[in-house]
């Protein structure tokens, strides 16, 4: 059975199982998919969308479903699709509606379910701590209800997703386990263990959240425990709320690139707030980029037992001026450029320049000798195949060298682990900025491939710094905008507002992009802060809890507004609501100018 590798590349082995006519899971390649966001009562516009996915290269889409009505127009979307020779997978998405979840599972190849909202809980508001009698009152509660639904689909073929949402685990779930990456892999646990007693297993998991380093630990945190029981149903991978723009893609692109290169995962969604087709393109490139790592030449080293998969814990360094120790992640930036947000350092030739008008000479590994030990900061190239005991001495002995980590292996991610989990073996802690050469002439391209890259290694603990080059047409300031764009999405160097954005589906109260787009315009500057914007009440405040503020839609035209978790102002006409946020922030005192 797979056994995860850190610096070489292989698959998790999965089931393999069935949706309709498409296999997933196994042998089979990972497959990408969308989700519609028109009402799916408008069965003209839902299958038009629908087609336009399909003709982008989706091979699932799935249609938000509230209630019986939405579980037959589903059902009368996926027969207009087959008279139109369209044969795709169609997905129904369950929240609080088991009623709708039997409906649907009558009439599409897969249902996806919320085990935290599936059944009521039996405290409703009540915050005092389960017993264990209660606890197991309420998992009865469960099995009761989900059995008669695995029934339904055990007859009818029809496969389940299980899908975990950070922002929605249930009160007995949050109350016994916190807000967790336990807790989400209790609640999948829990379904699992029932799907196993009545032994249906065309099952596939998601265990979603917008932050890419609880996501990525938490996904990594179910695979062992699944192995543990000898479960290996296929994975569902996605960064939900990613948002739009560039900052949707290096978002997705580090948390789902992360699980892709650990060799998880069958199946993904990439989340924007954009046209469900533009998900595709950017699906189809994180899939092809990650396969291009099958068959690498094989990377020797010894794994370190100093680190955890699950918890974040930064590879411990001295600093080196501001480099390393306690210091944020720098950014050094390719020379020349009106960056927006200004670079910590430039590179200039064979020189890097710093902020404040220093250079310091880049020297190479061949003249680790000759180095001015005295020199403030050294930065020195080096790639995995340069450490070896003499040079990890030397490194050791030098509290001023800084590495210039680079890469030209087929699996640059696997061999830059390696370095890091070597120096840990040798308890070396001089920082390392991680370097990486592209030639792309598509920002799309650059900004997937580079997150992918770096982000794991980020999340890993690993890295005090980021440099990015790119021998193509894009600009300088779009390279530093990717760089600094990847540590904010991997939480570890906060240079800008951070938008916790839905997609948006048939659910949604209000035109997403332009309100998405009204915000940015009037927020952008506010550095720091998390703003949540949401098309529904229904996953609105719980998947944005992780936001300082929330703009909920509430209703048709009408917007609620929320500081954390509370929500302050509700049924605001829409025409006011941008306004009115922008007051609730000046009020608590986080607004600037």
């Amino acid at each position: 059975m797979w056994k995860l590798n850190q610096f070489n590349y292989s698959r998790r082995t999965s089931n393999e199982i069935h949706i309709g006519n498409l296999l997933m899971g196994g042998t089979q390649p990972v497959r990408v998919q969308s989700m519609t966001n028109t009402d799916t009562n408008d069965i003209h516009n839902s299958v038009a969308q629908c087609l336009r996915i399909v003709e982008a290269g989706g091979e699932l889409v799935r249609f938000t479903t509230q209630g019986i009505r939405e579980a037959e127009s589903i059902g009368k979307i996926h027969a207009e699709l087959r008279k139109k020779g369209c044969n795709v997978p169609l997905v129904a998405d369950i929240h609080f509606n088991a009623n709708a979840a039997d409906e649907a599972a009558l009439q599409v190849e897969k249902v996806r379910i919320n085990p935290g909202n599936y059944v009521g809980s039996i405290k409703i508001g009540d915050t005092s701590d389960y017993t264990d009698a209660e606890f197991e009152t309420e998992y009865q509660k469960i099995r009761k209800r989900f059995i008669p639904f695995l029934n339904i689909c055990k007859e009818h073929n029809t496969a389940i997703r299980i899908g975990v949402n950070h922002g929605s685990l249930s009160e007995r779930m949050m109350n016994r386990y916190g807000d967790t990456s336990r807790g989400m892999v209790e609640s999948c646990m829990e379904f699992l263990r029932i799907c196993g007693e009545e032994n249906f297993t065309n099952v596939v998991i998601s265990m979603k959240t917008s932050n890419t380093v609880m996501m990525v630990q938490t996904v990594r945190l179910l695979v062992d425990e699944m192995a543990k029981e000898n479960l290996h149903f296929p994975l569902h991978l996605g960064v939900t709320e990613a948002g739009d723009g560039e900052d949707g893609r290096i978002k997705s692109a580090v948390g789902i690139g992360a699980l892709l290169a650990d060799g998880i995962g069958d199946t993904i969604r990439v989340s924007l707030s954009e046209e469900p087709e533009a998900e595709i393109p950017v699906a189809k490139l994180l899939v092809s980029y990650v396969s291009e790592r099958i068959n690498h030449k094989p990377i020797q080293a010894i794994e370190s037992s100093s680190l955890s998969r699950y918890e974040y814990f930064r590879r411990p360094t001295h600093a080196v001026g501001n480099i390393g120790g306690n210091n944020v992640p720098v950014v050094i930036a390719p020379a020349d450029g009106n960056h927006l947000v200004v670079p910590d350092y430039i590179l200039s030739g064979n020189n890097v320049l710093s902020s404040t008008g220093e250079i310091y000479p880049v020297f190479l590994i061949d003249n680790i000798a000759g180095i001015d030990t005295n020199s403030e900061v050294i930065f020195l190239k080096m790639e995995y195949s340069d450490l070896n005991s003499g040079n990890l001495e030397k490194l050791k002995n030098s509290n001023n060298i800084v590495v210039l980590l680079k890469t030209n292996h087929q699996n640059g991610t696997g061999e830059q682990r390696a370095f890091f989990h070597t120096l840990l073996n040798a308890e070396c802690t001089n920082p390392v900025i991680l370097c990486r050469d592209y030639t792309e002439n598509e920002l799309e391209n650059l900004q997937i491939k580079a997150a992918t890259d770096l982000g794991v290694l980020f999340i890993d603990g690993f890295g005090d710094g980021i440099l990015l080059e790119n021998e193509g047409v894009i600009s300088n300031e779009a390279i530093n905008s990717v760089a600094f764009g990847i540590l904010q999405a991997t939480r570890t160097r906060v240079t800008k507002t951070e938008f916790i954005s839905c997609p948006g589906c048939g659910r949604t109260m209000f035109h997403l992009q332009s309100v998405i787009a009204s915000i940015k315009a009037r927020t952008s500057h506010l550095k720091g802060l998390k703003i949540g914007i949401m098309g529904c009440i229904v996953n609105g405040p719980g998947e944005m809890a992780d936001a300082d503020y929330g703009y909920v839609g509430a209703g048709r035209g009408k917007v609620s507004l929320y500081k954390k978790k509370e929500c302050l102002e509700r049924n605001i006409p829409e025409e006011e609501a941008v306004e009115k946020l922008i007051g609730l922030i000046k009020i608590n005192g986080d607004w600037h100018e």
